[in-house]
């Protein structure tokens, strides 16, 4: 038998898969926690790489491993190798006045947001790379003038393991990426597949080195054991080979954040801003749309009523579609989609009837399905198709989230059974580099999966829209 590994390097862990390379069976797997936080040293994604591995049985006896991760952040290296300083993730806020202002250097309003649609596919937002050089150079001077390469924390990691047991320096000429990963920096085009090293020099002040891009059967080198290491990718790339989407295929993932990707033939460039541009892990494209704020707000929710996941579920499942006029908008961690960074969330609608653990919990399911759905139009409305979604991530555990998702979303939802869709991904991809002559990645076996059909409940989502300009209304205030 010929075994493949994925991992994946997630916000909050790292999971390791290790499968047969003819069928996709599950051989064994191993987890270890990242240390929370927006900005974290990258020595703790090896520590836990290597507890993952260790606790999945070892490594020595796969073909060829792959390394999925978290995508967007800011890992930068001085020009021996060594990190400058931790590492920025998707999730740190703290650079979007860095974005606003880049995309107003390239014209006011929607002439700046179109320009650089254009150039890159996506317009900047706070979790971009880009974005996150920007802020380094005015406000971390010192570091940034250290920094001599940057890259993203699947690249630094596969870099990493094709160098494991090096001494010395490490040359940060050979650190690689693949296009899925690199569209999300902000600095490289998916449409042209180049750099675009002048918006990088305006973010940054001067240029930087930036990793090789890899084709999605490409190899980044070879393990300390012999193993082939392939280009690996970012998380929502790997999600979607992970569950084997296809064209007409939306994977929604429901995790730390929302994300709401589709795969397609062509490149998508969206001026809005909503929707960013993304490459995919097979050749295609990978427009994806994404909430700040998922599974943090079911947590938050059911902390706060006093239970976990299952006993929120069930509250939320005792409680009448729109939960009686209570919305909550769940921007607890500022918000993307739209791109309202400073925002905060609002529970609008309470009185004696509504303020019940049934109601809030209710309002709270609905009120994260509500950001997914809004993801779900921004993609239709650049022209995307939507045949399928595939429901996946932490949140797609709870039987409420599950069987509200298609009254919300007002189309039938495909659920797999629970898995470590990244990380297999990753190993999908894996095995493709050990045969790149192969048009596709090779075919395994589709996990489980189970339909979920609701009656569309429109009235959630205008009650919901409703609320959610008066909260914008509120934050966009000028102070007195």
């Amino acid at each position: 038998m010929t075994l493949v590994a994925g991992v994946d390097t997630s916000t909050q862990s790292c999971k390791v898969v290790v499968r047969d390379v003819e069928t996709g069976e599950l051989v064994r797997d191993g987890r270890a926690p990242h240390p929370d936080g927006t900005e974290v040293s990258p020595h703790a994604w090896w520590l836990a790489f290597e507890t993952a591995a260790r606790r999945a049985g070892g490594l020595d006896d796969v073909a060829a491993i792959s390394v999925a991760g978290q995508q967007h952040g800011m890992v930068c290296l001085d020009a021996s190798g060594d990190v400058v300083r931790p590492a920025l993730l998707w999730n740190d806020l703290r650079s979007a006045d860095a974005a606003r202002d880049l995309v107003a250097e390239l014209g006011a309003g929607a002439v700046g947001m179109r320009a650089w649609a254009d150039a890159v596919g996506s317009v900047p937002v706070a979790s971009f790379t880009v974005t996150k050089l920007r802020w380094l150079a005015e406000h971390e001077p010192s570091s940034a003038e250290r920094t001599a390469a940057v890259c993203l924390p699947h690249d630094w990691l596969t870099w990493q393991i094709a160098h494991a047991g090096s001494k010395g320096a490490l040359s940060i000429e050979t650190i690689t990426t693949d296009r899925g990963d690199a569209s999300g920096t902000g600095y490289w085009s998916p449409a042209t597949a180049t750099y675009r090293m002048d918006l990088l020099e305006r973010a940054f002040g001067r240029s930087a080195v930036v990793p090789t891009v890899l084709s999605p059967a490409g190899s980044a080198g070879w393990t300390a054991a012999g193993a082939l290491l392939g280009a690996g990718t970012g998380d929502n790339a790997a999600a979607a080979l992970g569950v084997g989407a296809g064209p007409g295929d939306v994977v929604v993932s429901i995790g730390t954040s929302g994300t709401v990707a589709a795969v397609v033939d062509h490149a998508v460039a969206d001026e809005t801003g909503l929707v960013a541009g993304f490459a995919d892990g097979t050749g295609r494209f990978l427009p994806l749309a994404c909430t700040l704020n998922g599974a943090r707000v079911l947590d938050a929710t059911a902390a706060l009523l006093g239970v976990d996941g299952a006993g929120l579920s069930a509250l939320a499942l005792r409680a009448r579609p729109g939960a009686d006029g209570l919305v909550l908008v769940p921007y607890l961690e500022g918000e993307r989609t739209p791109d309202r960074p400073d925002a905060t969330g609002a529970l609008h609608g309470i009185s004696l009837a509504t303020l019940t653990p049934d109601h809030v919990a209710r309002a709270a399911v609905e009120g994260v399905l509500c950001g997914i759905a809004d993801a779900l139009d921004a993609l239709r409305s650049c022209g995307v198709t939507v045949e399928r979604v595939i429901l996946v991530g932490g949140a797609s555990r709870s039987e409420a989230v599950r069987r509200i998702a298609p009254a919300v979303l007002a189309m039938p939802v495909v659920v797999p059974e629970p898995g470590e869709y990244v990380a297999d991904g990753a190993a999908r991809q894996a095995a493709w580099a050990l045969d790149p002559s192969r048009p596709e990645p090779p075919e395994w076996a589709c996990a489980r999966s189970e339909t979920y059909d609701a009656d569309p409940t429109p009235a959630v989502r205008e009650r919901y829209a409703d609320v959610r300009e008066m909260t914008a209304a509120r934050v966009d205030r000028p102070a007195e």
